[in-house]
């Protein structure tokens, strides 16, 4: 590969590499193709910089993108939405925040402080989203429907719920009761992050690698490029 050659494609890793992670990281003092009919200074100064942004850019890629932690991400967020909700008392009817819910204003609640609208009853709560074959393709922050649309609770994943239960008792996380025998239908409100991320993460890592197998193919040039002018 000529130096030229090499130097293109580097940039368009590097470019790539910035797109993924959503920011330049390193950027070179001078990497473009124009480099390459630079001096040796030029040059070196540039395959320096981009040596540095190789070493880096593996562990940068991984953090924005990798799969799981974005799925830890996401069930935080609808953890961090109940919070302030515990400890409410169940009311039927009940639509306020600060005195008791029933189980769709409080399902209704929590999806609005996470940006997503939805109906206020059950009945029309269970047909919105996309539906879930069964719990064991639940994810966290999915909708549980139970008692023919009668009830909802949200799905926390790990054998964990919450709800708005009945009269005379308060929003908690609780155990599981449900099963695919007693449900109705489970609904995703939520996108599915993981697998976006995770083809994000596969991305970023073969731009990485291929960041640094152009480094080293740059080396070999310069030192063939020195060995000539010796």
């Amino acid at each position: 590969m000529s130096m030229t050659n090499a130097l293109g494609r580097i940039e368009e890793i590097r470019s790539t590499l910035s797109q993924l992670s959503g920011a330049a990281a390193a950027k070179p003092a001078t990497a473009s193709v124009a480099a390459a009919s630079g001096t040796d200074a030029d040059f070196a100064s540039t395959l320096s910089s981009l040596t540095a942004a190789a070493s880096a850019a593996p562990t940068g890629a991984a953090g924005v993108t990798g799969g799981a932690a974005a799925g830890t991400a996401a069930d935080g967020k609808v953890l961090d939405a109940v919070q302030k909700y515990l400890g409410l008392p169940y009311i039927w009817g009940g639509n306020d925040p600060a005195q008791g819910l029933d189980c769709s204003s409080f399902v209704q609640n929590v999806y609005k402080d996470l940006g997503y609208t939805l109906p206020r009853v059950t009945w029309d709560q269970m047909n919105s989203g996309t539906q879930v074959a069964s719990l064991a393709e639940a994810q966290p922050g999915d909708l549980m429907f139970s008692h023919e649309g009668g009830h909802v609770s949200i799905y926390l994943g790990n054998g964990k719920a919450v709800d708005a239960p009945q009269p005379g008792q308060t929003i908690e996380i609780r155990d599981m009761w449900e099963t695919d025998a007693n449900l109705t239908t489970i609904r995703r409100i939520l996108p599915t992050e993981s697998a976006g991320a995770s083809g994000v993460g596969a991305a970023g890592a073969s731009a990485a690698a291929g960041l640094s197998d152009l480094v080293a193919s740059a080396r070999a040039a310069q030192a063939a490029m020195m060995g000539s002018a010796a």
